[in-house]
Formats: structure tokens, sequence, C-alpha cells
């Protein structure tokens, strides 16, 4: 497990900043509260095997105990490197991104199977959203209990959501809470 270098630093900044906007800076500077420590410190990303980790400076002070070999994971898992060196949020970083959330979507009940299926958020299923969303911003799908449910991107800005037809898409499926499920092998 190692710190990022600078350049995945700024990819996995790049996907953040997406759907946290000017609240990424909440998630670097949270003061950690995990660890017997009385001091645990904040908040880092760590690289394991491709996979970025969110865990707090005490843990990975406790961590370098374990060979690289035996460590299987450690924190939260929000995203990985691609082989091509993108990144990719995975659903893990579902909790993280809801709190910090800039976007937001809410689903009637009645869509929110299929969204959890895997399927784009149609207008017909959109329950509320949050006003100045532009095209291709990162948004956070929620049901209308708050319950995050996933994420993905804006296919259509707020006001021509408005003034789309009931089967146009608003949202692009990214990643869902259904994947635990579908992927339960891959995971």
């Amino acid at each position: 497990m190692r710190p990022l270098e600078e350049k995945e630093m700024g990819e996995v900044f790049k996907k953040l900043m997406l759907f946290t906007g000017n609240n990424l800076k909440n998630i670097i500077e949270s003061p950690s509260h995990e660890g017997p420590d009385p001091n645990p410190g904040r908040y880092c990303f760590r690289l394991h095997k491709n996979k970025v980790f969110y865990i707090s400076e005490s843990l990975v002070r406790r961590a370098t105990n374990i060979s690289r070999k035996n460590l299987v994971s450690l924190g939260t898992c929000i995203g990985k490197f691609t082989h091509r060196g993108d990144f990719r949020l995975t659903t893990q970083s579902l909790n993280l991104l809801a709190a910090n959330a800039k976007n937001k979507v809410w689903l009637k009940p009645t869509s929110e199977m299929s969204f959890l299926y895997g399927n784009h958020v149609l207008k017909g299923g959109l329950g509320k959203i949050t006003d100045s969303i532009n095209q291709n911003d990162g948004v956070i799908v929620f049901s209308m209990s708050d319950v995050p449910l996933g994420f993905g991107t804006a296919a259509r800005s707020t006001q021509d959501c408005r003034k789309c037809d009931p089967n146009g898409i608003v949202v692009h499926h990214y990643s869902d809470i259904g994947e635990y499920l579908r992927d339960e092998d891959d995971l």
C-alpha cells in the first residue's frame, strides 16, 4: 500500500470533483475518528493493487506491519485504476459522495428498481432534481426517503429536463447499489 503519485491523485480528484464540486475540500480535510490512537489524524488516499482506498492515517500506520501479499483491503475502496490508467469510481464510494454531493436527483418509488437493475433514469421516474445541474455534471441518485441508490452523469440540464418527454433520459447510469447482487462473483 503506497501513497498516490501526483498524476494518480489528479485523476482521483478530477473524478471526485465531478460529483462533489467545491465539497471535495470536506473529503480531503476531514478529521479521522477511527483507530485507538488519541489523535488518529486525517483521512488519506492509498493505492493497493490498482485500487484506491480512503483510509485514516492511524490505520495506515498500523497496516505497515502486514505484508503487501497478505493485505486484501483496508479502509473504503473508492475506486480503481483501469489498465489504461483511467480512474473509475466504485459503488463503495457512494456514501462518501452522497455526504458531499453537489447535484442530487430523487427517484419516484416506481422507478427505483429500474435504476437498481442498471438502467438510466427517465424523466417519468424523476421525483425531484437539484436546480442548476448542467449537462454531463456528476449526479447522486437518491430514493424519495433520502437513501443513496447510486450515481451517474446528467444527460440534460435542469431546464432541459422540464421540457423533455417522460421517456427522455435524464441521468446516465454509472453505478448503483444493485451491483452488489449483479456482480457478486467479481467483487
